[in-house]
């Protein structure tokens, strides 16, 4: 059982994640603000609890793997990768600035920690496969994780995956949904329905649980469960909301989809994240 500590302490890194978020962007002036805050806690879970990983030594063997396939949430990756120590803090300064190695969609060849160069939706349970299948052929035990978006999974490359992933038995893979239920054109029930994503994902011979994805125990027990089922990949439909920790993002989230806040609402979002670090810290 994780303690209270722990869970506090993965609240106040995911918190900083978002700070990192909001302050990378708006010195951009680009990005992806929406998305990005939806999974901050997924992937402080995972980079700060469940990936076995050396930032130190980023191609080490026996690393797990994690593939962000909404590539264009880089931000939350970028800033989960400077607070483990793949790269100094001071580097998320140049988010898409000319020559930085954090581009607007993430790069394997560019930066350490980056398993799968993505942005091209629905391309990355594909990729997310073929490391789950190769690690089974060379009788590893590293568990492969791979983040999608509810939008993306309109996809039809995702479902191709889907069907390869549960025709191969990888159960040393697990995929999340970011189920935020926005793209940058609506809803994403009135652009195109993707329910019922549980049973459809059954259908295609994979575990199915759900969590709620700003509830770090929640996530934790999701994750810890997929560990144990075998014979089967594991789905996690993780329930979010679109620039989680920001109310006016929240409020509107089909506005913070891919536009960077104004410096009078980066000052705002700033404020909010920094209150509710404070209250965490009590």
């Amino acid at each position: 059982m994780t303690s209270p500590q722990k869970i506090k302490e993965l609240e106040q890194t995911a918190n900083k994640l978002r700070r990192h978020i909001i302050e990378m962007i708006c010195r951009a002036q680009s990005g992806h603000p929406g998305g990005s805050l939806s999974a901050a806690d997924i992937i402080t879970v995972l980079y700060f609890y469940k990936l076995r990983h050396k930032p130190q030594e980023p191609n080490w063997p026996d690393r797990d793997r994690f593939v962000m396939s909404k590539g264009h949430a880089a931000p939350v990756l970028y800033a989960a990768l400077a607070e483990a120590g793949y790269f100094p803090l001071a580097y998320l300064n140049t988010l898409r600035q000319i020559g930085s190695s954090l581009q607007g969609h993430v790069d394997m060849l560019s930066l350490p920690g980056i398993e799968m160069s993505t942005g091209s939706l629905g391309m990355g349970l594909s990729a997310a496969n073929g490391m789950a299948m190769a690690c089974r052929l060379d009788k590893r035990q590293n568990r492969i994780y791979c983040l999608m978006g509810d939008g993306e999974i309109q996809e039809g490359q995702i479902w191709e995956a889907a069907m390869t992933a549960g025709h191969q038995k990888l159960d040393n893979l697990t995929a999340f949904i970011d189920h935020n239920k926005y793209q940058i054109d609506g809803q994403v029930s009135e652009i195109k329905e993707i329910q019922p994503i549980a049973d459809k994902f059954k259908a295609f011979g994979w575990h199915t649980l759900s969590c709620d994805g700003h509830n770090m125990k929640s996530i934790i027990e999701a994750l810890e469960k997929a560990e144990k089922l075998k014979g089967k990949p594991t789905i996690i439909i993780a329930e979010t909301v679109k620039g989680k920790g920001v109310s006016f993002m929240e409020e509107r989230p089909l506005d913070y989809h891919g536009k960077a806040p104004t410096p009078d609402e980066e000052e705002k979002a700033l404020k909010q994240l920094c209150e509710i670090e404070f209250k965490e810290q009590k």
